[in-house]
């Protein structure tokens, strides 16, 4: 049986942004288009099953002896990635304050949602990069 590595619960939180800014297109959008159940249909399907595999691949991975030098660069990463975050959302804030009357709350919500999406990436990549070089 394989093992479930931290590597691949770490990658896995990118669809998770992926799907929370899925779901917010279908709740800030302002058109209707015919195939817009389709794709409710499927994301809300594909959901159900991520977090059922998720769920199983969490508890398989919590049963396996722990990776401690993984968990610290874990730490690091989000010290990093919060840090990122931070910059982001000040960035953000500024061009709202700025574009107070041009920026409307549905780009501001693509905005967070792109941070999101951005954040988790840079999670991904910076703890792959910490791991592989045992940083």
């Amino acid at each position: 049986m394989k093992k479930v590595t931290l590597k691949e619960l770490v990658a896995d939180k990118i669809i998770f942004a992926v799907l929370v800014a899925l779901y917010y297109w279908m709740w800030a959008r302002n058109d209707w288009k015919d195939f817009y159940p389709i794709i409710q249909t499927v994301v809300g399907g594909f959901t159900f099953w991520y977090f059922v595999f998720r769920a199983i691949r969490v508890r398989k991975y919590k049963r396996e002896a722990a990776d401690e030098m993984a968990e610290a660069n874990l730490h690091r990463c989000d010290s990093i990635c919060l840090k990122v975050c931070m910059a982001a959302l000040i960035g953000i804030g500024f061009a709202c304050a700025i574009g107070r009357l041009v920026l409307t709350t549905e780009v501001i919500g693509y905005c967070l949602m792109g941070t999101l999406i951005l954040i988790e990436v840079v999670r991904t990549v910076a703890f792959w990069l910490m791991d592989e070089k045992g940083l």
